[in-house]
């Protein structure tokens, strides 16, 4: 049977009463090397959404850079910005014709998505094979997603806010660092609210012998 590179990653958001929160590592894999320790797993792609990324880097990279043109495309379209609700859609139907061209499987991505529109914030899940999931309370993926689970199911409430989803993503995150090898080197938040995405904490974890 074909050996094949696995990937691996720890990605969380957390729907909050005054915002979304998007976290993740910044350990990227292949087998059992350590190939970067600073990757970008979070992106902010417009001044609407936000999302993260577990799986294959290339097929990622090229998804991102397909649903900011889509995007773009369908605000010149209809002279008015997409919902949240349409560009989860859109990434969906781009994770599905990726998913539908494999006659094998080298490369799979799984997005969390967010973002703000003129209904409120949303948060949804993308699974590598295009299915597009509203998220309620919390999700997370990646092979660190079993720790972080843990956490997330035991402390997070239905009126927390951002600064405590905050708190809550960093020990959900740094649990997974702790057992996950493929997790690591530091973590990533983006807060998403009714005024504005930005980015939080961008925090590297140094080892001393």
């Amino acid at each position: 049977m074909e050996e094949r590179l696995k990937t691996g990653t720890t990605t969380v958001g957390i729907v909050c009463k005054d915002g979304i929160i998007l976290a993740a590592d910044m350990r990227a894999t292949a087998g059992n090397m350590i190939v970067d320790k600073k990757a970008e797993k979070v992106h902010i792609i417009t001044d609407d959404f936000a999302l993260t990324i577990a799986g294959g880097v290339s097929d990622a990279q090229l998804l991102i850079k397909l649903i900011r043109a889509e995007l773009k495309l369908k605000e010149v379209r209809t002279y008015k910005r997409p919902t949240a609700k349409e560009a989860a859609n859109l990434l969906g139907g781009l994770l599905y014709s990726n998913i539908r061209r494999m006659s094998m499987l080298p490369g799979i991505v799984h997005f969390l998505f967010a973002g703000k529109d003129v209904y409120g914030l949303h948060l949804y899940d993308l699974f590598p094979d295009g299915s597009v999931t509203k998220v309620r309370d919390f999700i997370s993926s990646g092979s660190g997603s079993v720790f972080a689970y843990g956490v997330l199911e035991t402390q997070y409430h239905p009126d927390i806010t951002t600064n405590e989803a905050i708190e809550l993503a960093v020990k959900a995150v740094n649990t997974a660092l702790q057992r996950d090898s493929a997790s690591g080197n530091g973590i990533d938040i983006v807060v998403i609210n009714n005024k504005e995405i930005k980015q939080v904490m961008h925090k590297e974890l140094t080892y001393k012998l």
